[in-house]
This record gives C-alpha cells, sequence and structure tokens, in this order.
C-alpha cells in the first residue's frame, strides 16, 4: 500500500486518466449485457424435478409453451366465428418464425381441447412453442407477439417466456428510473454532508464509474455462465451505492489529513495508506460474504452473487485508484464551492460533538442500553417463526402489466392449465417397464390426495411417461403434499420412479436453498472472523462483530416477514402477502451481514487505532465514535436513498429487497453500531483487545494492520 499511496500521488493524471478510460470503454462494451440476459436459472439442476425435465426434454420434446395466446370472441361472436381468422394467423406466425408445435382449441384433440376453452365459452387459447434452435432473444422476442394479434380481437399473451421477458423489461425500466432518482438526491446530501459542492461531486462521479465497471464485468460472466436480468439491478444499484459510500469514507479522511496541516501530497498519502486500507479490506470482506452465494446449485443465485462480488471489486478498486488520484489533483480546492469558508469544519466539529455526547450517554449506563436494545431487536425478530420460502411468480409483476393480467386470466377463467406433476418411471436392471407397470403407477398416483387424475401420456426409449393433474382448488401447500404422497410410491419391481413438475421444482430448489446455507453461513462467518482477527488482532471484536450482524438480520428478516408475508402494511407497498422468496432471502442475507461487519470495520479500526495509540478503553471508545460517527450513519443513509430506489419498482420482490435494506441499514448504522456496540465495548473492557500469545505472534507476522 506503501508503494501505491506513493504511485498515486507521483503519477495522478496518468491514474485517473487510466482508470476513468478503462472504465469507460469496457462500460459502452458491457451494455451489450442487456442483450444477454437470463430470466430463469432458479432450478437445481442435480434435483429429482430437473432430472425428469431432461428426461421429457430429451424424450417427448419441449412439453411448456413459450407463448399462450388468449383470444377472445368480440360482442356477437362465437369462438367458431372468428376460428379461422385466428387460425390463418397462427399459420402465418409459423411460416415466418421457426416453431416446434402451435396448437389451439380449434386444431386441438376432443381432450385438449376442452382445456383450451373459459368457462364462459367467450375465450380461446392457443399454445405456441417456439424452435429451441431459432435464436429468438429476450431482445427480440416482444417483436413475435404482434404477429399473433388478430385485428377486431381481443389478445392477451401469457405464458412462461412472455412473463420472463415482462421481468426483464420491467427490470430495466427500473434501473433507468431508479438511478435517475437515486444520484440527484445523492448528491443533494453530500453537498449537506460535506459542506460543499466539490467535496460532494467526487463520490457521485466515483459511483458512475462503477456502474459502468459493474455493467462490464456482467457482460463478461455471460461469455462464460448464465446471467440473471436481477444480477444486473443488484450489481448497479450495489456498486453505485458502495463507491458513494467509500468516497464518502475517503473524501472525508482526505479532508482530515489536511486540516491536521498536512500537505496535499502527504494528506493523500495518508489517506491511502488508512482509509485506503479501510476500504480495501471492507471490500475483501464483502467479497467473502457474497461468495458464499456461489455454493448454491442454481444460477440465478450464483450471478446474483458474481454481480454482487463485480459491484464491490468494482467500487474498491475506483476507491483505491481515481477517487485519490483526484484528491491530489484537487488537493485544497476538493474544500472549493461552499456555502462559507468554514462550512465544512463547522459541520465536522458539530458532528463530533454531537456522536461525542451520544458515546457519553451511553458509557454511562451501557447495561441498561445493551439489554434494551437486544431485547427491542428480539422482539422484532420474533416473526421469524412464522417465516417460509416462496417463488418468483408472475403475481410479482405490477397489477396492470398485460403479462400478469393474461396468466391471471388463464388461471381463474380457465377450467385448468393441466397443472400437475410428471412421472418418470424406468427401469433398473437393463429392462423397459411394461404397460402394466405405468398402468400401476398411474393407477397409484390417482389416489394421491390432491391428485384429480393421473394418466400414462407417452411409452418408450425405455421408459412409461404418466401426467398427474391436481384437483381443482388445491393450494400451493397442498401441491407439496402431493408431490411428497407422489414421491412415496413404491414402483414396481426393477424399476424407479422419478416426479417432477412445476411444484416439484420449487420445491426441490428450496429444499436446496435450505440445505446449502448453513455452507454459506460458515463461509461467511469463518472468513470474516479470521480476517477481522488480522485486521484487529483481536479475538473478542471479530465474534462480536459476528454477534451483531446476527442481531442486524435477525431483526430485519422479522421486520420482513411481519410485512410481506404475514401481511401488515402489505398493502400499503402494493403487494400480496406470501411466502418469502428464497432466492432473495439468500443476497439479502449476504449483502446485511457483508454491510454489517463493513460498518463494523469502520467503526472498530478508529477504536483499535486509539487504543494502540495508548488510549483507554473508554477513550478509544469515545474517539472512534466521534470520528465515524457521522461517516458510518452518512454512508448508511446515502445506501438507503440508493437500494431504497428499489422500492418504486413495479415488481414486488424488488421492493422486498428495498425494503429488507432500508430496515437493515438503519438498524445496523444506528441502533446497532453507534449505541449496542460502544456499550458492549465499554462493558468488555479490556478484553476486548485480548487474544492467546500465539495468535498474537501470527497477527504481528501477516496482520493487515490499521
Amino acid at each position: 500500500m506503501t508503494r501505491w499511496a506513493s504511485t498515486v500521488v507521483s503519477r495522478k493524471w496518468w491514474v485517473l486518466s487510466l482508470a476513468v478510460v478503462a472504465v469507460l470503454v469496457s462500460g459502452v462494451w458491457g451494455t451489450g449485457v442487456f442483450a444477454k440476459l437470463s430470466s430463469g436459472g432458479f432450478t437445481d439442476p442435480g434435483s429429482e424435478s430437473a432430472e425428469v425435465a431432461r428426461i421429457v426434454q430429451d424424450n417427448l420434446g419441449p412439453q411448456t409453451p413459450d407463448i399462450i395466446a388468449i383470444y377472445t370472441a368480440p360482442e356477437g361472436k362465437t369462438l367458431d366465428d372468428i376460428g379461422p381468422e385466428v387460425t390463418a394467423s397462427l399459420d402465418r406466425f409459423a411460416a415466418e418464425v421457426p416453431t416446434y408445435s402451435v396448437t389451439s382449441y380449434w386444431t386441438a384433440d376432443a381432450a385438449r381441447k376442452q382445456l383450451m376453452v373459459s368457462e364462459d365459452g367467450t375465450k380461446a387459447s392457443a399454445a405456441i412453442t417456439v424452435d429451441p434452435d431459432a435464436g429468438i432473444t429476450a431482445a427480440t422476442f416482444d417483436d413475435l407477439l404482434p404477429k399473433l394479434e388478430v385485428e377486431g380481437i381481443d389478445t392477451e399473451f401469457a405464458g412462461n417466456s412472455v412473463v420472463g421477458v415482462a421481468f426483464n423489461n420491467r427490470l430495466q425500466q427500473d434501473l433507468v428510473l431508479a438511478e435517475a432518482i437515486a444520484l440527484p438526491i445523492t448528491l443533494v446530501l453530500l453537498v449537506f454532508i460535506f459542506g460543499g459542492l466539490v467535496a460532494a461531486a467526487v463520490p457521485v462521479f466515483v459511483g458512475l464509474l462503477s456502474i459502468f465497471s459493474a455493467l462490464a464485468t456482467l457482460r463478461l460472466l455471460t461469455l462464460f455462465t448464465d446471467v440473471s436480468s436481477f444480477a444486473i439491478n443488484v450489481a448497479s444499484l450495489l456498486g453505485l451505492g458502495l463507491a458513494i459510500d467509500y468516497g464518502l469514507f475517503v473524501v472525508g479522511r482526505f479532508r482530515e489529513e489536511l486540516e491536521s496541516g498536512a500537505d496535499v501530497a502527504e494528506a493523500t498519502r495518508r489517506t491511502v495508506l488508512t482509509a485506503g486500507r479501510t476500504v480495501l479490506f471492507s471490500g475483501l470482506l464483502l467479497v467473502c460474504a457474497f461468495s458464499g452465494m456461489l455454493v448454491f446449485p442454481q444460477d440465478v443465485i450464483k450471478s446474483l452473487g458474481f454481480g454482487a462480488m463485480a459491484a464491490v471489486a468494482s467500487a474498491a478498486l475506483l476507491s483505491l485508484t481515481a477517487v485519490p488520484a483526484l484528491l491530489a489533483i484537487l488537493g485544497h480546492r476538493i474544500n472549493a464551492l461552499t456555502w462559507r469558508k468554514d462550512a465544512a469544519q463547522r459541520g465536522e466539529v458539530r458532528a463530533r460533538k454531537f456522536w461525542g455526547s451520544v458515546v457519553t450517554w451511553v458509557m454511562r449506563r451501557p447495561v441498561a442500553i445493551a439489554v434494551g436494545i437486544v431485547a427491542g431487536l428480539m422482539v422484532l425478530a420474533s416473526p421469524l417463526l412464522s417465516a417460509s420460502l416462496g417463488e418468483v411468480t408472475y403475481t410479482a409483476l405490477p397489477e396492470n402489466d398485460s403479462a400478469r393480467i393474461a396468466t391471471a386470466t388463464l388461471t381463474t377463467e380457465f377450467p385448468t392449465t393441466g397443472n400437475g406433476a410428471t412421472l418418470i418411471l424406468r427401469g433398473t436392471d437393463g429392462t423397459a417397464p411394461t404397460a402394466a407397470d405405468g398402468a400401476a403407477v398411474a393407477q397409484a398416483a390417482g389416489r394421491v390426495e390432491g391428485i384429480g387424475a393421473a394418466t400414462v401420456v407417452a411409452s418408450g426409449n425405455e421408459l412409461v411417461a404418466v401426467q398427474a393433474v391436481y384437483s381443482e382448488g388445491v393450494t400451493t401447500d397442498d401441491q407439496s403434499a402431493s408431490v411428497d404422497g407422489l414421491r412415496a410410491i413404491t414402483p414396481p419391481e426393477g424399476t424407479e420412479l422419478l416426479v417432477g413438475g412445476g411444484q416439484a421444482t420449487v420445491d426441490d430448489g428450496n429444499a436446496a436453498i435450505v440445505h446449502w446455507m448453513p455452507v454459506m453461513i460458515a463461509i461467511m462467518v469463518g472468513s470474516t472472523l479470521v480476517l477481522l482477527f488480522l485486521a484487529f488482532g483481536s479475538v473478542v471484536l471479530p465474534i462480536k462483530a459476528v454477534a451483531m450482524a446476527g442481531l442486524s438480520l435477525a431483526a430485519t428478516f422479522g421486520v420482513l416477514t411481519w410485512i410481506f408475508e404475514l401481511g401488515h402494511g402489505a398493502s400499503l407497498l402494493g403487494v400480496s402477502p406470501a411466502p418469502l422468496e428464497a432466492t432473495f432471502v439468500v443476497l439479502i442475507l449476504a449483502v446485511v451481514f457483508g454491510l454489517s461487519t463493513d460498518y463494523e470495520v469502520f467503526l472498530m479500526s478508529r477504536m483499535v487505532e486509539a487504543h494502540e495509540a495508548g488510549a483507554t478503553t473508554e477513550e478509544a471508545v469515545r474517539f472512534g465514535t466521534e470520528r465515524t460517527g457521522r461517516i458510518v450513519t452518512a454512508a448508511a443513509l446515502l445506501l438507503v436513498v440508493v437500494t431504497g430506489a428499489f422500492t418504486i419498482s413495479g415488481l414486488s420482490i424488488m421492493r422486498f429487497l428495498g425494503v429488507g435494506m432500508i430496515v437493515a441499514l438503519i438498524v445496523d448504522a444506528t441502533v446497532v453500531r453507534m449505541l449496542l456496540v460502544p456499550s458492549l465495548v465499554k462493558l468488555m473492557g479490556e478484553a476486548n483487545w485480548w487474544a492467546p500469545a500465539w495468535m498474537k505472534k501470527v497477527h504481528a507476522k501477516v496482520g493487515l494492520g490499521h
């Protein structure tokens, strides 16, 4: 770091120019990522349901239509009257677009025809499956839908691909809107925090660069793996928020060094060696937290993890290159464009006085404050006892979204969508199951509670496929119970039975998340304990940091359960109560844990710095809180603004993420970090700095220092 600090000072123009040009060029290339995003990836590829899907795909071809077109007969006409026009339109579509199958109410056999007409007889559907090799992408998919419309006939579009593209489009619109709102508000807040426009502009400038950098990284990842459309919003807004937070921290330390009397070059070097080292360490902590997401088998979770890691790396790297180089160039002009000459100094003095009085008040009654806060956080966490995991469905789209409306029409007005479980019976001893074996399994499946009917739909290639349709009106929980019942069927001798289908896929995905969650937590906790020890040379401080992160997480998920699952205040957010979406539970867990330990580093690094300089524990607590109270709370406020922009999204799952971030940041950066932590450090006294002698020796050799 010492050599890099000297390089930044001596070659400041080169460092800044190279950083900006590299980020902008790669960012322009990175904008191509929008055409390469995936709307899937929620399936556990190693699960039983995924194996069933592969078997069906290989032997029976695609079974799930990409587009379900719903045609409504105009007043005064019947479905038979509009049949010729609709059929002609479907034939033209099949001639223009490579399709695997096109089936409609007017061309289906008698059994399927009954499933493709609404209960009131005014609507009929057509199921279109596009050829998997047609080269249709999310960017070109919307061009297909107008080809299926018929003049004078109301047409709606549902289907997995239609809903997936609707999510992609909504996410892109939300990202642009969120950044357009967050950036101006952030700049205004920074002007008040720093007392000047120039100092405020530096973090925003780096935040913009971080967005380009994150896009480029995600575009690069698409060359090797699927990247979820959700990863764009997460990476962009998280990168923006962290870059602004890191910029705030670095600029604040630079101004502090200038005020101490250092010249510009020395102030820049000290800033890199202190705040820069903390930012580097913070980035490493966050990357370790997000790396835990890579253990899950679902591609969507992995891509969210990669996106978050890309955002952290971009923010930290820019804060160690572009920011100090720019500060070295600006020098004392960092305090320019203020409403009064001493605005920055007066603001800092007021902040230190305020946080000094707060921490003094806390340390006079540490037991009462610690017990009261812990009790309050446990109360907030109590709704977690009622939490359950769910899935992303079409209901996450806005109520006025055409794809959601069409899917709701299909679900409520048609007799059944054929929703059920797919059973595959195959031999285990090299012989194919017989027709009698298939009939026996179908008969047993039909007796499972929640199953309305079960029939053999295909046989051959040494397997038998059985379709078990759920009874009318069964709930999601009922369907899960039915899947368990189907999997409990004893197959005929010499065969094995596999159960798949929509609900089985969801259940398997959630089971994988529950299975791998402890591994993710172990990675986060283990890496945090090691890194914090290397930073602080203490055994107690890392354990306390993990415990504080756990409290913040429990309170956050308790509030989220109370709102989004139990429904208290859900109507105010425009969302329908539902189980917590498992993928975003994992994401929030990683983000909140990472940010919690991140703020712990900001706060404790100054306390440890003071203690190593000879201060007592109480003096170190006061010094650390006075010097970081303003920075930590301001950083949290700015991140609330940036990530809180998720709450304006029309997608309920993004609102879930936004509310989760707001709650976590408010709880962690104020109640936990500024009140609970000082009270606990005061109570533990000299024990805070304890470590066995052999660990002290390890820290002396390989510790990260301050």
